[in-house]
Order: structure tokens, then sequence, then C-alpha cells
């Protein structure tokens, strides 16, 4: 296929769906997920399982059926549901990827459309601009100033000049220019399709947490096994028989250790990303979701952010005019007001392609102006023809205006319709000949265009007023009053453009200064209704929010004050330049996206956590150094979400507090966890060791001590991971990143509540092998009882209990419950059901017997809930 058999306008909407039913997706080789028989495999491969299944066959070997029973239904739960939590995590994830897709912008039926990148086809023409990660592959019609990364597929770090008919390769990233292409190879036929079949079958790597996870699991593993062989020389010493406590010492060491620990920090992580993304906030790294919980600083950019993101070019200044514009959003609906009238360029006015050339400058061709609305109307016709953004019309799936490119630009495109100058009909009547984009150096654009009927042309530049309003590059003009009207418009809020433009013989230089002043564009981005809230929260949760903006310092200064930011001044990016420490300041203006690194740098180098927002190609550098890079979904370039570790999709910080939430829900959940499954260890390994000391040979035989395991450590385990967020998360500063898993005091909590779980446990089965009763019953009971009241004491108050609490005193029921509920019928069931309790080897209690086991196992609960109340009143 060629570039000349395609249609410039692009593919209708059927032509695609046919082309994407015959080519398939525009994605690249899966690899294939295990099979069900091979998902067994791998979780019977489990060091702990592998001890069950010895122990299984050293029981068959001494016809111990009851034992070896037991063993079996707790190796086939435990591996069931080790399966089911894997998939479940797996799905999670499989969503977060659809959600996190790449996007591309085509035209389809002659309009641009956003598109998922995975419904690119051949022959389909893709719109790219700076900071586009390249869909497919594609040859290229118009380019200008292209460059691209290439780097992904050639590893050359050096950008590569890209030009018309060259190709461009699917994953490379559009670091400069424009361009568009046609679509010549998708999905596996592409280049970056054919690098990742090679990479399918590459398992992915365990995150930072889990790995430290698992090397507490293998310490608690080594301390285990030493305690349980303790447990095991004891019982021989004691004239007990060596096949017996074999399986006994295996035994405990399978429940002492939480061997399904890493499958419930695996479900905790992936359902919490898939929570977050409910929440707007998609999760491209799953370790993200652990990082959060820690960040202490949040650097964040001022539009779309803190601000609504729908940009609106409100009001427009020239020598001789000035006006406001009505309407909202990207609607073209709406007029311009001012003084003097402007009435006359109401829809159907003067003609939007009619001359209007810049007045008093004598190096080229003038003519006179007439009056103000006539300034104001040249003005318009400079921001339409000097712009790359598009306007998407309401569907019927998106009932609203939508920019598409850059917002910027597209309020200037909504400014120009609002007063009757119709883009379409512009740019057909003055094409473009030749660019020079913007970029964030420059902080400029400018572009050449025909006019109609004349052989000069027109060059139109806007940009940053500091930029332009120089005597290089804008001599004529009233520049000192301009830069007044400017700096009154920043200090109240507004982001100024300044424009000019002028006219040259074809055979000029096409040069940027020398421009005359035609005049300015303030343009606003409403504070977001909720900023002042999420700052305040943050400020309550220790956690020091940045506000970044390359506006100017006024422009900063008025939304810090908006919000309660503010500190008393601003640090510019010259600030920085000159040395400046940029952790003495909260509040940046004027700064470069490769400034935002240093900005980075500097707070992590004081033993922050950064958190940093950004949109930008050139943002992706320090999204990638901060801790946690946080991309815009809507307004964002495709490269800055790849760079990203989580991606808004609503564009606005308040996602950012949630998500800040949800992983301290997580990583509190897991300590949780811990402290639960880790009590119930050491208890056990107590009950163990102190019970021959009282008078008992066996505390407990290896079917008990693996029925109590199995139901204390199952769905009650899997349910602590998915409790919700303490009420007052946001209201406690963020946990130091050099604290270890068990730190701040957790092993001593673990210490304690477990001790406290062994000794009732070892005083209930002293009182009833006194009066003569079955105390190994009593023990199996009081043991696994407590471990489950504990888990309901260690149950997190979630706000809707709370506010049940302060009402009317009742608790909401949850997983947690349901799960505990279930545990705890299962723990007392083989009490009462013969064929169970004869599995087990229990014997029958009497009602009192009951009564005080049923009591001593709340006293655990009790003394948890009780400390947790004394230390939240102190």
């Amino acid at each position: 296929m060629t570039v000349q058999q395609s249609d410039p306008r692009g593919l209708t909407a059927d032509q695609a769906a046919l082309s994407l039913a015959e080519h398939g997706p525009n994605t690249n080789p899966a690899p294939r997920p295990p099979s069900p028989w091979r998902r067994v495999l791998m979780q019977l491969r489990d060091p702990m399982i592998l001890l069950l299944i010895a122990a299984a066959a050293l029981t068959a070997s001494l016809r111990d059926l009851t034992d070896l029973t037991v063993i079996l239904v707790v190796v086939v739960l435990n591996t069931t549901v080790g399966v089911v939590q894997e998939i479940r995590a797996e799905h999670a994830l499989t969503a977060l990827n659809r959600m996190a897709a790449p996007h591309a912008t085509v035209r389809r039926g002659g309009r641009a459309t956003v598109v998922p990148a995975a419904k690119v086809v051949p022959e389909d023409v893709v719109l790219l601009q700076a900071g586009d990660i390249v869909p497919a592959d594609l040859q290229l019609f118009d380019a200008v100033r292209l460059q691209a990364d290439e780097s992904a597929l050639t590893g050359e770090s050096v950008p590569v000049e890209k030009s018309a008919s060259e190709e461009l390769y699917a994953g490379t990233v559009v670091t400069r220019g424009r361009g568009s292409g046609v679509v010549t190879r998708t999905g596996p036929d592409s280049a970056l399709g054919k690098i990742a079949a090679l990479l399918s079958g590459q398992r992915p790597r365990a995150t930072p947490l889990q790995r430290r996870l698992a090397g507490l699991s293998r310490v608690l593993s080594i301390a285990a096994v030493v305690l349980s062989a303790i447990v095991a020389v004891a019982g021989l010493v004691r004239g007990l028989p060596l096949p017996n406590m074999i399986v006994t010492a295996v035994s405990l060491t399978v429940a002492a250790v939480p061997e399904s620990l890493p499958a419930v920090v695996t479900l905790a992580l992936a359902i919490g990303a898939h929570r977050m993304a409910q929440r707007a906030a998609v999760v491209r790294r799953l370790p993200a979701v652990e990082t959060l919980g820690a960040v202490t600083v949040v650097a964040t950019d001022k539009t779309g952010t803190l601000t609504e993101g729908i940009m609106h070019a409100e009001r427009l200044w020239t020598e001789s005019g000035s006006a406001q514009a009505t309407g909202s959003g990207y609607n073209p609906a709406g007029r311009l007001v001012g003084s003097p009238p402007l009435d006359q360029f109401a829809p159907g006015g003067t003609s939007p392609a009619r001359e209007l050339a810049p007045r008093g400058a004598p190096s080229v061709p003038t003519l006179s102006s007439a009056d103000g609305g006539v300034a104001v109307r040249r003005l318009l016709r400079d921001v339409a023809l000097c712009n790359d953004a598009a306007l998407r019309p309401p569907t019927d799936d998106d009932p609203v205006w939508r920019p598409i490119g850059d917002p910027t630009e597209a309020a200037l495109l909504t400014l120009a319709q609002r007063g009757g100058v119709d883009h379409l009909e512009l740019t057909t009547a003055c094409p473009r000949l030749h660019e020079l984009p913007f970029d964030s150096v420059r902080k400029r654009m400018t572009t050449v265009h025909e006019q109609p009927g004349r052989d000069d042309l027109l060059v139109i530049g806007k940009g940053a007023p500091e930029v332009m309003l120089t005597p290089d590059v804008t001599p004529y003009g009233d520049i000192d009053r301009a830069k007044g009207v400017a700096a009154e418009l920043s200090e109240a809020g507004y982001r100024v453009l300044a424009v000019a433009d002028k006219i040259v013989t074809p055979d000029a230089p096409r040069t940027e200064d020398a421009l005359h002043l035609v005049g300015l564009v303030a343009i606003t981005d409403p504070v977001r209704h909720n900023a002042a809230d999420v700052v305040g929260s943050f400020r309550n949760a220790g956690v020091d929010l940045l506000l970044i903006t390359g506006d100017a310092p006024g422009t900063a200064l008025a939304v810090a004050d908006r919000i309660g930011v503010h500190d008393g001044e601003v640090v510019t990016g010259a600030d920085i330049d000159d040395g400046r420490d940029p952790t003495t300041g909260r509040v940046f203006a004027r700064i470069r996206p490769e400034q935002k690194l240093d900005i980075v740098r500097a707070w992590q180098a004081n033993g922050h956590v950064v958190a940093m927002t950004g949109d930008g190609v050139n943002d992706a550098p320090a999204l990638r150094r901060a801790d946690i890079g946080v991309a815009m979904g809507k307004g964002g370039t495709e490269v800055a979400r790849q760079a990203a570790d989580l991606v808004l999709t609503d564009d606005d910080l308040g996602t950012v507090e949630a998500a800040i939430e949800e992983g301290r829900r997580i990583y509190t959940n897991i300590r949780t966890f811990l402290r639960y499954a880790l009590s119930g260890g050491l208890a056990e390994i107590l009950v163990m060791l102190l019970g021959p000391l009282l008078g008992f040979a066996v505390p407990l035989l290896p079917g008990q001590i693996l029925w109590i395991n199995m139901l204390t450590h199952g769905l009650p385990g899997v349910a602590i991971g998915a409790e919700p967020a303490d009420p007052d998360a946001m209201r406690k500063p963020p946990r130091s990143p050099q604290e270890q898993i068990l730190g701040a005091g957790l092993w001593r909590r673990i210490a304690w509540s477990g001790s406290l779980i062994g000794a009732v446990t070892l005083a209930a089965a002293y009182w009833v092998h006194r009066t003569g009763g079955p105390w190994q019953t009593m023990t199996y009971l009081v043991l696994g009882l407590s471990q489950l009241g504990v888990a309901l004491a260690l149950r997190r108050p979630g706000p809707a209990r709370r506010l049940r609490h302060r009402t009317a005193g009742v608790r909401r029921f949850r997983f947690l419950d349901a799960a505990v509920a279930g545990a705890l019928l299962l723990q007392v069931l083989p009490v009462f059901f013969d064929p169970l309790r004869d599995l087990l080897d229990l014997q029958p209690l009497a009602a009192h017997q009951l009564l005080v086991a049923v009591t001593v196992a709340l006293i655990p609960a009790l003394a948890i809930v009780s400390r947790r109340r004394r230390q939240a009143a102190g």
C-alpha cells in the first residue's frame, strides 16, 4: 500500500469496522494464561504445602487415616483458595490494563477523533503531535519539524528527524513537531509487535513489598522450624513416638507461618488497584499501590489538576479595543461583548478571510486598521490560524463539546468562533505553508499562511508575554502598555498570551522577529470547587503540596491564595537556575518541564517520598524520577501516561488524595493481617511448648492444628486485606519510608496478643484438666475461637460504621464479619458433629464447659479493643 492510495480524509466508520474485523485489534501478543493444572502445580510448589505433602506421605505410611484425611483436606482447600486468589488478581489487573491502554487521534470521515489504540486499523490516517506514542507502523505524508525517539526499537538515544514519505514505527515517541501518516501495519505485524512476541513468555517480577514479605516469611519459617523441632525433641524426651512427633512438628510449622501471606498481599494490591480505578486513578505499576501510602510531598501542576482543566479564553485586549467572551466550556455558542461594540462580528458578519495586516511596520507592506472592532477581528483571525487544535462536537455517547489537541489552543479556537470566525472557512482561505511549533523552551509558536488573492504571506506568532513583548520580537506597537495590561491580567489569575503578526514577501526569510503587536488574550481555568478542601486534606495528612506552573508568578499566586497553598513568595525557574534550593518554596512559577526534575531530586534528597504530576513529553523524566509519577488521563500526552505509575482519568487532584488514602488502607491492612496471623502462630507455638509443663503430653494433635490454621488463615485473612480505610487515615502523618513491615511497634503488639491468646488457652485447658474433663478439646476450641475474636477486634471502623456508632451504635456488616462467622461455625461444628469429631479426635463438651470456652476466648479480643480505645482517648 502507498500513501497515494489512501484517502487523506481517512476511513469511514464502516470501513474501519470491516478492517478491524479483518486484521484484528492493534494489540501485541499477550502471554497465554496458565492452564488450570499448571496453576494447581504452582500452588503445590509452595514450601509449606510441600511440607504438608511430606507429612501426608508419612501419616499414610503409618496408616494414620485421621491425620491423613485432615492434611489432604487442608492441602486441597489451600490450593483451591490460592488458585482462586490468583485468578481474581489476574482479572483485576487485566481490567486495569484495558483502562490504561493508550489512545490515538485518527481522521475518520474527514473528522479528527480519538480512539483506543487497539482500534487503529491499516489505512487509518493518524494525526501526531509532540508527546504522542506512535500507535502502529505508518508512512508519513505530512511532517512539520517532526522528530521521533526510536530508542525503544533501536537503542539510539538521539531523536531522529522525520520527513514526509518516511516511516514511523509503533512504540516510538514523537518528541517534536507534528505530522500525519497512513497506517501500514498493526498489532503483531508491526515492528513493536514482533519484539513483543519475543517477550510474551516473561513472567512479571514481584513487587518490592512482596519481596520484603517473602524475606520475612523465610525468617519466620526458620524460626518456626526451630521451635517446632524443639517441640518434637521435647516429645521424644517424654517417650512419644518419633513418626507422630515429626507429623506434629510439620503441622505446627505450617500453622505458625502465614503461608497465605503472599497470596493475601497480591490480592490486596490487585483489588486495591482496581478500587483506585473505580475512583478514576488507574494504576499502571502495582508497586505504586504500596508507595502511595508513604507519600509525603505532592508536586502538582496548576492546569487541569487544581483547576477545572476546561480552558476559557475569556478576555482579549488590543490597542484600540477589548472584549469579553460569554459561553461555557468549548461550546462555540456565545458572543463577544466589549468596547467598541462588536455586534458586527456576530455570525454572518465580516468574512473571516478579510485581509487584516499590521500597521506601521516600514519593512513590510502595510494597511490601515479601521477601528477597535477590526483590531479584535484581526486578533481572532490570528489565534484561529496559529492553532493546531480542533473541536469535537457532541455525540450520542458524549453530549459535550471536547477539545482535540492542546486545551489552550482549543480555547482560542472557541473564542474565535464565538467572535464569528469560522475556523474551517478561514483555514481553507489561508492555508498554512510553514510553522515553528510551540515547545516549552521557546514558549511560542509561529505559522506562515497564504492570503487570498495576494502574493505576500502572513506570519503569525503567539506565546508568553515575556517572550513576545520584547524589542527584538515585536518592535512595532505599544509594547509598554501591553506589558502593563499583561501584568494586571496575570495578577488577576489569568494565563496571558501575546499575539503578533506581519506580512512578508514570498521570497523574504520566514523569521519570527520584526512582528507587529496585535493584542493579548487572557485565558482562565477556574479553580476546582474541591481544590481548597483537597489541599486541607493533604495538610491534615502531613503531605506537603507544591504548586508548579509554567504561568507567570502573578497567576501562580492568585491560584495559590484561593486554595490555601501560598506561603508568601514564589520560586521561579530563574531562581532555580541561579541555584536556589527548591525545598525552600511551595509555589513555583515559570517552571520549565525539565526543572521539575530538579524539584523532585531536591525533595527526595531531603528524605521525602514525592508524587509528581505531569502531562507533557518533557515531564516524562520527572515522572520517572518521582516515587510516584502521576499523569493526566484526559489532557496529557501519551508519553506522560506511559511514563507514569498512576493515571488520573479525571485529571482531578482529589483523585490523588483518594489514591493516597487507598495506599494507606492497603498497607495498614497488610500489617493488620500480619498481626492477626503471627499472633495466632505464636500462640500455637507457645501452647505446644508450654503445654507439657502443665501436664499436657501433646496439647494438640496435627489434624487439630491444621484445622485451626485452615479456618483462621483462610477467608478471615483475605477479608482483613479487603477491610475499608481507617476514617482517620488522612488525618495522620504518612509512615516513614524507612519503616520496616513489622516496625512502629507492630512486633511488640504481635508478641502481646499472641502471648495473651496462648495464656488464656492454656488456662482454660488446665482448668478442664484439673476437673478431669476433655482438656484437648478445650485447647482446640479456645485457641481457634480466640484467634477469630482477635480478627473481629482488629476490624477497621469504616465511615458508615462510625456514623452509625455516633447515631445508633450499630455495626455495619461486612465481608470480615461473614468470613469470621463461617470460620466460627466450622470451628465449633466438630465438637457437635460426630463424623468431624471423630476425624479430629475430639470429645464432647458439657454446656458449662462450652460457656467457659466462649467466655475465655473473648478475653484477648476484649483486651485489644480496650487497649485501642485507651490509646484513641489518650
